[in-house]
């Protein structure tokens, strides 16, 4: 029997934690929505367009999904600002950051046996970044059609730059599509690296979303990022 001793580190705050379960669930709902939106379904042998009271729920649960989204993520603004565990932000300007990544990359593609030790790998840091980049053009994009079937509102000129940018609504469309179907693929991603990384590492990677602690043997190098309150052993 091997025993080990780890130190246990709160690295996410509620204001994270509740924005992250959110965030799944907005995230299936405008998917699974979007896919019916796209192309409706022939319900009990009746052509689409003449299903529009079905139509006119998913539609509605969209939209509720995408206004509930956007509000959360005003939370996880929040919680960015005042506390440091839920800043996962990579820091690129700081020359290690690459290495550490390629570092990551290469023991979650089974090159290395392991990596160096983190409370968030700067792999996954730079995921998260890619995934706000993706959810921003989601939210310009579906904004622009949401508000487009009303030229005269607040919304409208706020978000009809993006039709005009994109040069046509009907692109508007396309990109909100195309980002989606990425946004599923680092979906697949993340849950494989957080389902590896339990099941190689042991950390607690999958109950820390719960619990918002880490269990880890040695000393992650990103520790200096979390004020002496964070960590207990």
């Amino acid at each position: 029997m091997k025993e080990e001793k780890r130190k246990v580190y709160y690295i996410f705050s509620p204001f994270l934690r509740i924005f992250h379960w959110i965030m799944v669930v907005a995230i299936v709902t405008l998917f699974i929505t979007g896919l019916f939106i796209t192309k409706p379904p022939v319900v009990l042998g009746i052509e689409p367009t003449y299903t529009s009271f079905f139509t006119n729920w998913v539609r509605n649960i969209h939209f509720l999904a995408a206004f509930t989204f956007c509000a959360a993520f005003i939370l996880r603004i929040y919680g960015f600002i005042i506390n440091k565990g839920d800043r996962l932000f990579p820091r690129v300007w700081e020359g290690h950051f690459y290495r550490e990544t390629l570092d990551v990359a290469l023991h979650y593609m089974l090159l290395k046996p392991t990596h160096a030790p983190f409370l968030r790998n700067p792999l996954a840091r730079a995921s998260y970044a890619g995934l706000y980049v993706l959810v921003l053009i989601e939210i310009l994009t579906g904004f622009a059609m949401f508000f487009a079937k009303n030229p005269n509102s607040i919304g409208s000129s706020l978000f009809l730059w993006v039709n005009v940018v994109l040069c046509d609504e009907m692109v508007t469309h396309w990109v909100h599509h195309i980002v989606a179907w990425l946004i599923m693929v680092f979906a697949i991603g993340h849950v494989y690296m957080v389902a590896r990384a339990d099941i190689m590492e042991a950390e607690g990677e999958a109950s820390s979303m719960f619990s918002g602690v880490k269990f880890l043997e040695h000393t992650p190098l990103d520790a200096c990022e979390l004020g002496k309150e964070s960590e207990g052993k």
